[in-house]
């Protein structure tokens, strides 16, 4: 495979992860947990896998400055933040309203990346949000929902939720020397797990809940397709690729989550969705593409 596309398909592969969650935890409450519960599984059982694969790959502890150890450390509380605040999204909007908000980091994490970098957009990353947005709106299906009368704190958590996020992509981009991927990762899992267990439901590390149920297994695929995977990918490829980029191929959570739910737990498609996906796989490609192209054309 041509390297110029591994870093894009890695974090297309992360985002994809991060698709089929929501899916996983409505299967999950259909087996009587509560979100809460679920999302502290997640984060738990994720942290101890990431210490698992350190202890069995690592044989130094890392070695990093302090302002090192602060990049991790904020980019597992932003992970566990977002985790948190888009958790209160859905409980005050609906489903498919929250997932709109929830993509509003695209455009707010390229305008970041363009603030600390002290550049314009450019005409491509412009040319794919307007894709990105108008796909996004089609592919949740919000043109049916009603939206009088909703929950201003919806609409607050929702922004929080893409914010957060798009902070994470722009601290997970910085390189920082003296740690392996894996490294890292333990240590943003780590600090993710402690902020959720702050906000969420730390009950279930005591009352037997966790270890001794099914929860546990949800735990497993939550915490394998929510932490491990999609940490170590964008981890990897977000530096390479810049949190700009990253913002805008992360997109395909969306039809990912969209198609999840449509076969897992049989909800319905309409056609205006269908274009909807299209046309946010239109906005992620278009990037790639053009920049591909403009390599072969400086050759």
């Amino acid at each position: 495979m041509n390297k110029n596309l591994i870093f894009p398909l890695m974090i297309v592969i992360g985002s994809s992860c991060y698709g089929i969650l929501s899916t996983m935890i409505k299967v999950a409450m259909q087996h009587g947990f509560e979100t809460s519960e679920a999302v502290t599984s997640q984060y738990v059982v994720g942290f101890l896998l990431a210490l698992i694969l350190f202890v069995a790959t690592q044989r130094t502890l890392p070695r990093i400055t302090g302002k090192g150890f602060l990049i991790i450390m904020i980019s597992g509380l932003l992970t566990g933040t977002t985790g948190i605040v888009y958790g209160k999204a859905v409980h005050y909007l609906p489903a498919s309203l929250a997932v709109v908000m929830l993509f509003q980091f695209t455009w707010i994490g390229l305008f970041l990346d363009c603030i600390i970098h002290r550049r314009r957009p450019s005409r491509i990353e412009l040319f794919s949000l307007v894709f990105l947005v108008i796909g996004t709106i089609l592919a949740a299906g919000i043109l049916d929902v009603d939206l009088s009368g909703l929950d201003w704190r919806g609409w607050a958590f929702g922004f929080a939720a893409a914010f957060s996020f798009a902070c994470f992509m722009q601290f997970n981009s910085r390189p920082v020397e003296g740690i392996s991927t894996i490294g890292r990762m333990t240590i943003m899992s780590l600090f993710a797990m402690i902020i959720v267990l702050v906000f969420q439901a730390p009950e279930v590390l005591v009352n037997g809940k966790l270890f001794g149920s099914e929860l546990f297994i949800f735990g497993l695929l939550l915490g394998f397709f929510g932490i491990i995977l999609p940490i170590l990918l964008f981890t990897i490829a977000v530096p390479k690729v810049g949190g700009g980029l990253a913002s805008i191929l992360s997109a395909m959570e969306l039809p990912v989550a969209i198609l999840a739910s449509v076969v897992v737990i049989h909800e319905k498609l309409s056609i205006l969705q269908v274009g909807g996906i299209l046309l946010v796989l239109a906005g992620m490609m278009i990037p790639t593409l053009l920049q591909k192209k403009a390599r072969l054309q400086t050759k």
